[in-house]
């Protein structure tokens, strides 16, 4: 009987931003003391788990995330640099509704492509890593659990291609709040079933 491996693919927590760009790969941006709270909640919903295996993106956000998950399972966070955020042509620009860099005429030939888009990373480029890199967590936890600590546009591109939905969406319509939690249950390298949880709340 094949061997039952689940890779819980997690959203960082909330970010102490409050100059409210977006950050992108940016370094620095921490957890806030909310974010913090969010990891440490997610961190005792998955306490009784057989986890055997942290993985993080190598943002900083997405290792404090991971932190209190492998501290409680006596774990040490790997590091996989394909699980870092997308890249975006807008990183370290406002750009909320009415504000920032999207009024400016001069970037709007960024938003020409949706498909694409023409505005950062390709949907299969980001696919084609989180893909790769759901597999190597599966492979590292086999017979187990792993926890994989990434960010929302990566976490919802790989829900979407491995469900064999379409990659392009609208920012509204993605199933990935903050420390929640996208798993995925395996039969040997046989996807058998998903779930989506949010253990921290909204």
């Amino acid at each position: 009987m094949a061997e039952k491996t689940i890779v819980h693919v997690m959203r960082h927590g909330e970010v102490h931003n409050p100059e409210q760009i977006l950050y992108g790969r940016l370094p620095g941006y921490r957890l806030s003391d909310r974010g913090r709270g969010q990891a440490e909640a997610v961190a005792g919903w998955l306490a009784g788990n057989d986890i055997t295996a942290v993985i993080a993106s190598p943002l900083q956000r997405a290792q404090e995330t991971a932190a209190p998950i492998a501290a409680a399972h006596g774990l040490t966070v790997t590091t996989d640099d394909e699980l870092i955020e997308s890249a975006n042509v807008f990183e370290g620009k406002r750009v909320s509704p009415g504000d920032g860099a999207l009024r400016d005429p001069r970037n709007w030939k960024h938003l020409r492509d949706p498909i694409t888009p023409s505005w950062g990373e390709p949907y299969r480029q980001i696919a084609a890593r989180m893909q790769g890199a759901l597999d190597r967590a599966r492979r590292a936890a086999a017979g187990h659990e792993a926890v994989v600590v990434s960010h929302q546009l990566p976490v919802e591109t790989l829900r979407r291609v491995t469900t064999g939905k379409r990659l392009a969406h609208f920012p509204t319509h993605r199933k990935c709040n903050l420390a929640s939690l996208t798993s995925f249950a395996y039969e040997g390298d046989v996807l058998v079933g998903w779930g989506y949880a949010e253990p921290a709340g909204r």
